[in-house]
């Protein structure tokens, strides 16, 4: 590292903006600018800046922990002996009760060479078909209907910066002003040009304040809206006709579904009334471009692929879509959420997006591995379902969790606590000790983004280099070296590198050909550059920044209408639980708050929970700002201080998901899961909301049964 520093990516979101590590003045680590980088140019967030806080050995895991005995405490060990009962576990359980009773569980901030790596060791090594990502619970809802619709999935299908050149921008369930801030300059790009901005949104976000047009729907009612707006603009003549017969197919059913969801209809079932869907329908279909992002607000619903389905529908009626400016896209969240569902640690996907249930995927990548194809598991259980069942007959009765928090960010999280306690053996590779962490038999620190070097892929289908910037503290491992040591352990000593380069050589020969094809993207190309777009077949190709603009990639080259329908929720508000809870992020932390909690300048910022409420439904409450509030589903109780607000609608609640404890909102969440996707019912659930001191006690607030 020169003294400027070594260019790298921020470790939080998918934006990944560049910036670069140094050596800092008194020691340690410091962040620097990167002005050159196209992402951000420059700018960082606050998580950004102080990213290099949890690179302090005070604020981390710097020794392996083994747990003595059930029940027992977990202490400092040796990494001999904390590899020695980690291995001689999975292989216990995997002899008892078979290999599919060993689960596997990732994260979508792993690299692409840990994520492809871990994806080969649950399916060589472990032979199990248990293995999905938190990312089940982020982009899963969206990839499904990008898939279904354009025949690939690619977060967005075109660079960040070409939202500031569309005419139309409809922005649905989503607040990167304060997800993801750096993005913001797009918005004001597109308003400073000229371009119209739409958000949907119940709540008033940092992101509605730039909006032209705020439709503030009812939680849930994403599905509806959208077709009423396709309803509107077929009515008043803006579709494109020529679009749609030359490069799509199934228009007519769509049509037909749409014409079901009129106006005052739709009013009924959104909140939005019937002049503000008029005026979006006309923004929209008078525009010469038009985008429309969608992102969890929409999508982590029991309907959520049907939802992203219809956004779809609206874009391909008016031409919006395989056009310069124009498209339907998804924010993806997680800071690798769209390289890490690419390359084998979903539940049913190999590398290179390839399926795991075809025979030619199969054959290719097992040839690349040196397995029999019939060897190869199929597919398993997804996020959810795999840890819901841990510990029952059937169930995995070993896990071996990389780099996620599911005690926090799991929906029906008191259930899933439990489940991690049943468990016959527990084994954390993580970066601290996190929530997840604790109940674990065997913990295994993990090297820092800024201390190995690994590709990620942004929320723009952008390949990246994150290089080594400096070494880690003395103890801790790469998780491609406890990858490595845990098959060697297990019988398989070879083919398994924890050099990222050579692992990463590999990942582009088993995607080479896939619908993820990264074979031209090597890490010489990717150093010191500002990344390429896969699809990349050869080292002689560009990159592919825009997608479709020739076909889409269903074999006819056609886009697919979705023909959906309006539906409830999975659970619907009524007498004994009246109140909509919607989830989400606050700017100050991110995801389940294993790093960003030990920062304390980001802490000071948002030191905790709290449940955001209308002034009307306080007064109904007897509230005031600042009271404990209880928040009751049927799955549990959470308690957070009241922030009372007139930003959200009257019959909806609010709660941010970064912490545990009592103030723990997935405590209540719905785990109803979309039957396409997979995805839960994070953002909506019906709840009781009561003063504290008041609200029964009854349903546990499911803090944790502890191991």
């Amino acid at each position: 590292m020169d003294d400027n520093g070594t260019d790298t990516h921020c470790p939080y979101c998918s934006l990944q903006c560049g910036m670069r590590v140094a050596v800092a003045p008194g020691g340690g680590a410091e962040v620097r600018e990167r002005p050159a980088y196209p992402v951000n140019r420059g700018v960082l967030c606050g998580k950004g800046r102080s990213a290099a806080e949890v690179l302090r050995p005070e604020a981390r895991l710097t020794t392996p922990l083994v747990r003595d005995g059930r029940g027992g405490n977990l202490r400092p060990a040796s990494w001999r002996e904390a590899l020695d009962v980690a291995a001689r576990g999975l292989a216990d359980v995997r002899a008892r009760y078979g290999p599919d009773a060993v689960g596997v569980f990732g994260g979508g901030g792993l690299t692409n060479e840990k994520a492809y790596q871990l994806g080969k060791f649950a399916r060589v090594v472990l032979g199990t078909a248990n293995i999905d990502y938190n990312g089940r619970f982020c982009m899963a809802s969206a990839a499904t209907a990008h898939r279904r619709a354009f025949g690939l999935d690619r977060g967005l299908p075109f660079p960040l910066a070409d939202i500031a050149r569309t005419g139309c921008l409809v922005l649905v369930g989503a607040n990167p002003a304060e997800t993801m801030p750096p993005a913001v300059r797009h918005l004001r790009e597109l308003r400073e040009r000229g371009g119209t901005l739409i958000v949907v949104d119940p709540r008033r976000t940092a992101t509605a304040e730039l909006a032209d047009l705020h439709l503030r729907a009812r939680p849930g009612s994403d599905l509806a809206l959208a077709l009423g707006l396709l309803h509107l603009v077929i009515a008043d003549g803006n579709v494109d006709g020529e679009f749609v017969a030359a490069r799509t197919t199934g228009y007519e059913e769509a049509r037909a579904a749409a014409m079901a969801h009129w106006p005052e209809r739709v009013e009924r079932l959104t909140g939005v009334s019937v002049s503000e869907l008029a005026d979006a329908a006309r923004m929209f279909g008078e525009a010469g471009t038009g985008m429309v992002l969608t992102a969890r607000g929409a999508e982590q619903h029991s309907k959520g692929t049907d939802t992203v389905g219809a956004w779809i529908d609206l874009c391909l009626a008016t031409g919006n879509a395989g056009r310069p400016y124009s498209g339907c896209a998804t924010l993806t969240g997680q800071g690798n959420g769209q390289g890490g569902r690419e390359h084998g640690q979903k539940a049913d996907q190999l590398p290179g997006y390839r399926d795991l249930d075809d025979p030619a995927a199969r054959a290719h990548v097992a040839a690349v591995w040196g397995v029999d194809p019939g060897a190869l598991p199929v597919a398993g259980r997804s996020a959810y379902e795999l840890l819901g069942t841990l510990g029952l007959d059937g169930g995995a009765h070993a896990l071996l969790v990389m780099g996620s928090n599911p005690v926090v960010s799991a929906p029906r999280a008191a259930h899933v606590t439990e489940r991690l306690g049943a468990l016959d053996l527990l084994v954390v590779s993580d970066v601290v000790l996190s929530e997840t962490a604790r109940l674990a038999d065997v913990v295994l620190p993990a090297a820092q983004w800024a201390e190995e070097t690994g590709t990620t892929t942004n929320l723009e289908g952008r390949v990246i280099l994150r290089q080594r910037a400096l070494d880690p503290p003395e103890g801790v491992r790469t998780d491609l070296a406890i990858l490595r040591a845990l098959a060697a352990a297990l019988g398989r000593p070879d083919g398994f590198p924890y050099d990222p380069e050579a692992v990463f050589d590999e990942l582009r020969r088993a995607s080479a050909g896939g619908p993820a094809d990264y074979a031209g993207i090597s890490h010489r190309r990717l150093r010191g550059g500002e990344g390429v777009f896969w699809p990349c077949p050869d080292e002689a190709h560009p990159g592919t920044p825009r997608l479709f603009l020739d076909r889409f990639a269903h074999p006819d080259g056609r886009a697919r209408f979705a023909a959906v329908t309006h539906r409830p929720a999975g659970e619907e508000p009524d007498a004994e639980y009246p109140v909509y809870l919607t989830t989400g992020r606050v700017t100050a932390q991110y995801q389940s708050g294993a790093q960003t909690r030990r920062v304390p300048a980001l802490n000071a910022a948002a030191p905790g929970p709290f449940v955001q409420l209308h002034p009307r439904l306080a007064r109904r409450l007897g509230v005031v700002d600042g009271e404990p509030l209880a928040v009751t589903s049927r799955r549990g109780r959470a308690v957070a201080p009241a922030r009372v607000s007139e930003a959200i609608r009257q019959d909806t609640v609010f709660m941010p998901f970064h912490w545990p404890g009592e103030g723990r909102a997935n405590t209540v969440t719905n785990p109803a899961l979309d039957p396409a996707s997979g995805m839960p019912e994070f953002k909506l659930c019906a709840v009781r909301v009561e003063r504290a001191g008041e609200a029964s006690p009854a349903a546990a607030s499911g803090a944790g049964a502890a191991r």
